[in-house]
């Protein structure tokens, strides 16, 4: 049986807003869509709704964005992000979400404070050599976005705080990260189904709501490739500042 009105009323935002991220936009407006569905149905039915219709949107973004990408970053952060949805699988019923929401909130908002403050404040005028590539910040980094991903839908706050001050070109790091969360969602398949949340009526929901998720994925393409670097980057800090308020603002049950 198909859901009803309601229920498309918050889905259809919830799945553009979550297009408009697999674009490039930033994780703010998918963190934004999340809560939205979850509206008319469970948080745990809601991820799980969204899974496949993430999956397809990955497709589509990984065609779009073929062509860039940076690979040293993809494989320094993928054995942590790996290991984080395991470690996500395997202590899912033991860690409190909030506590991990709260931790990686607050350490983003200090992260893009401090950005704007070196760009924007009192030092302005020094400019930052790019940030090399570091194996165990890579891994922390990577760790928690995996576990993230898994646990509360937050992976994309820990992968910028490594991949944002390496000062990749904007299609180069949007690139990176399509490529990063499209492995880690096709991963997250396998504890998803072994935790009997992708069951025939959750899959029809996804089903229903896929014609929404091309025009959406596109829309957020077509505004990153046409972003400057000096643009992009506030742009892009900005948003994981509202991403970090919102995950914060779940992990106090706000």
């Amino acid at each position: 049986m198909l859901p009803d009105y309601s229920f498309y009323a918050a889905a259809i935002p919830a799945v553009v807003l979550v297009g408009l991220t697999k674009g490039g936009m930033g994780d703010a407006l998918s963190l934004m869509g999340v809560p939205i569905l979850a509206l008319v149905v469970s948080p745990v039915q809601a991820a799980a709704i969204l899974l496949p219709i993430l999956i397809f949107m990955d497709l589509i973004s990984l065609w779009i964005w073929r062509q860039h990408g940076d690979t040293p970053t993809l494989k320094i952060l993928l054995p942590g992000g790996i290991f984080g949805i395991a470690l996500g699988w395997a202590t899912s019923a033991i860690v409190p979400g909030y506590v991990l929401r709260l931790v990686i909130g607050l350490v983003t908002i200090l992260f893009v404070l401090r950005y704007f403050y070196n760009n924007f404040g009192p030092g302005r005028h020094r400019v930052l050599p790019p940030a090399g590539q570091r194996p165990v910040r890579a891994a922390l980094w990577g760790t928690l976005s995996g576990y993230g991903s898994f646990v509360a839908h937050a992976g994309g706050a820990p992968f910028q705080i490594y991949a944002l001050p390496l000062k990749l070109h904007p299609r180069e790091y949007t690139g990176t990260s399509v490529r990063f969360f499209a492995i880690m969602n096709a991963i997250k398949l396998i504890p998803y189904f072994a935790l009997g949340q992708l069951d025939t009526t959750n899959l029809m929901a996804s089903a229903t709501l896929l014609p929404f998720a091309p025009l959406a994925t596109i829309a957020g393409a077509w505004v990153i490739r046409r972003m400057k670097p000096d643009i992009f980057y506030p742009f892009m800090y900005g948003m994981a500042f509202i991403a970090a308020l919102l995950i914060v603002r779940e992990g106090l049950g706000f």
